[in-house]
């Protein structure tokens, strides 16, 4: 998904892409994604006065995640919204300023893919579950909660009053 700014500033029409990215090269390594599908991507690139380039669209993917709980599989969709300005530089560090939100590049060019697998790996759910009332594993035996109760010991002591306990016997 190249974006040239030359040909994209001379066109009357903006500029679309409906294509599918590959994700799973970013978020490869990681334990807690099970699989995921390729990112279906909508974008389009239109020219401001300015001479920056507008990016606008959405990511639409799927992807099969462990839940931060009880370790079973959850399922979800993401519905990713898109939104980038880049203006050509010849020198990017001696423009970029702290509070712009725009992304300043060098060439004629830019390419749109690490921009898609950041916006998808920002939108990664944090502590996916797969259910509200999940009750997790036992820290102890390991045993599935939701499933039913273990005999482990579940009382927890403070350990600064841990001296106290056998006190009253």
């Amino acid at each position: 998904m190249l974006i040239q700014f030359r040909k994209l500033t001379t066109s009357d029409h903006p500029l679309q892409f409906h294509q599918t990215v590959d994700v799973s090269r970013a978020v490869k390594g990681r334990k807690d994604i099970a699989s995921v599908q390729p990112l279906e991507v909508e974008l389009m690139a239109k020219p401001s006065v300015a001479g920056s380039v507008e990016v606008r669209g959405r990511l639409h993917g799927g992807l099969e995640l462990k839940c931060s709980r009880c370790l079973k599989p959850v399922s979800e969709h993401l519905d990713i919204p898109f939104h980038e300005v880049f203006q050509p530089v010849e020198d990017p560090e001696a423009v970029q300023a702290d509070d712009d939100d725009t992304i300043y590049v060098t060439g004629e060019s830019v390419d749109l893919t690490p921009y898609v697998e950041e916006a998808f790996l920002l939108h990664l759910p944090l502590a996916p579950v797969c259910s509200a009332d999940c009750k997790g594993l036992c820290p102890s035996c390991g045993k599935d909660l939701n499933e039913g109760s273990c005999n482990c010991d579940t009382e927890v002591i403070d350990p600064r009053l841990a001296g106290l306990k056998d006190f009253f016997k």
